[in-house]
C-alpha cells in the first residue's frame, strides 16, 4: 500500500497536470444529467473526439431530452447515430429514456444502485453519472483511470493487476468535495500517459484485445442496419447481394437483429422495429 506522503505527491502532480492542460469537452459544460448520460453512452468503448463532441452537440439538439428520445422512432435514433459505432447503445439509450419518462417522471435516478437496473448502464457508467451530474463522491474505474494508478502505484514488472487492487487506491485518493473536477484531472492525466507510455492497460488482469473490426460480424450488422435507414422493407437475398455478403451469414445476423428488437420479420421481409 502506498504512504500517505506518496498518495499527497500523487494527488499533486495530477492537480498540476489538469491545471495546465485540462481538456475542453462540450458535456464538461453541463449539469444536466440527461447530457451527461448521453455523452457517457456515447464514450462506451469511443474515444473522444471532436467527432464524438459534433454527434454528441447533434444528438442533444435533435432529442433534447428523455421525453423526445423516447417518444423518437428507432430509426431517427439509430440515424443520429451513425458513426459511433455499437447501434446496440443507441438502442438501450432509447429504452432508458422509455423507463424514466415511465417509472420515474422524467428525472434520471441519482444513486449507483438505481442506475445499474437500466439499460445500457454497468458499474462505470453508473459511478460516473453519480460524479459528473450529481457531484457525488463514487468510487469507480475506466481505462484512463486505470492507465494512471497502475502506472503510478504498481511495479512495472508487476502484471496481472485487478480492478480490485486500484479501486483502493482510487478510494483513498478520491477528492470528496469536488469529485468531479478531480475525476476529469485523473481521466486527462490518463489520456496523457497513454500517448506517452502506450499498452500500460496491458498489465490490467482484465485487459483483452479487441477483436479486428475490419470484415467482422459487428461490421457486417452495422451495414444492414444502414441499409434500413434507408429503405423500409428488405429481404434476405436483397441485403446479402446489396452487401455482397454470403446470404447464410447474413440470414444468422438478420436473425440476431430480430430477436434483439431491431427488426420485425414479415414473411420473407425484414422492416425497421
Amino acid at each position: 500500500m502506498a504512504t500517505q506522503a506518496e498518495l499527497g505527491t500523487f494527488k499533486k502532480n495530477v492537480c498540476v497536470y489538469y491545471k495546465n492542460h485540462k481538456r475542453d469537452f462540450p458535456w464538461r459544460g453541463t449539469r444536466n444529467p440527461y447530457h451527461i448520460l448521453v455523452s457517457e453512452i456515447m464514450l462506451q468503448q469511443t474515444k473522444a473526439s471532436k467527432r464524438t463532441e459534433e454527434k454528441y452537440k447533434a444528438f442533444i439538439k435533435r432529442f433534447p431530452d428523455f421525453k423526445e428520445l423516447e417518444s423518437a422512432p428507432l430509426r431517427d435514433v439509430l440515424w443520429q447515430w451513425q458513426g459511433l459505432g455499437y447501434n446496440r447503445r443507441a438502442k438501450s439509450l432509447k429504452e432508458l429514456a422509455k423507463i424514466v419518462v415511465n417509472d420515474h417522471g422524467g428525472v434520471l435516478p441519482r444513486t449507483k444502485e438505481e442506475l445499474v437496473k437500466l439499460p445500457g448502464i454497468g458499474p462505470y457508467t453508473a459511478g460516473a453519472i453519480c460524479v459528473f451530474a450529481y457531484n457525488k463522491p463514487t468510487v469507480f474505474i475506466e481505462t484512463n483511470i486505470r492507465t494512471v494508478f497502475i502506472h503510478f502505484f504498481f511495479d512495472k514488472s508487476k502484471r496481472k493487476i485487478s480492478d480490485e487492487e486500484i479501486l483502493k487506491l482510487v478510494d483513498g485518493t478520491l477528492q470528496r468535495t469536488d469529485p468531479r473536477q478531480w475525476y476529469q484531472a485523473l481521466m486527462d492525466y490518463g489520456a496523457m500517459l497513454k500517448r506517452k507510455y502506450p499498452n500500460q492497460n496491458r498489465r490490467s488482469k482484465h485487459y483483452s484485445k479487441q477483436s479486428k473490426f475490419e470484415g467482422s460480424n459487428r461490421q457486417l450488422r452495422g451495414r444492414i442496419l444502414k441499409l434500413f435507414l434507408v429503405e423500409k422493407k428488405l429481404t434476405q437475398i436483397r441485403i446479402a447481394k446489396e452487401l455482397k455478403a454470403k446470404p447464410q451469414r447474413v440470414a444468422c445476423l438478420l436473425e440476431d437483429l430480430a430477436n434483439e428488437g431491431f427488426l420485425v420479420r414479415y414473411k420473407y421481409t425484414f422492416i425497421l422495429a
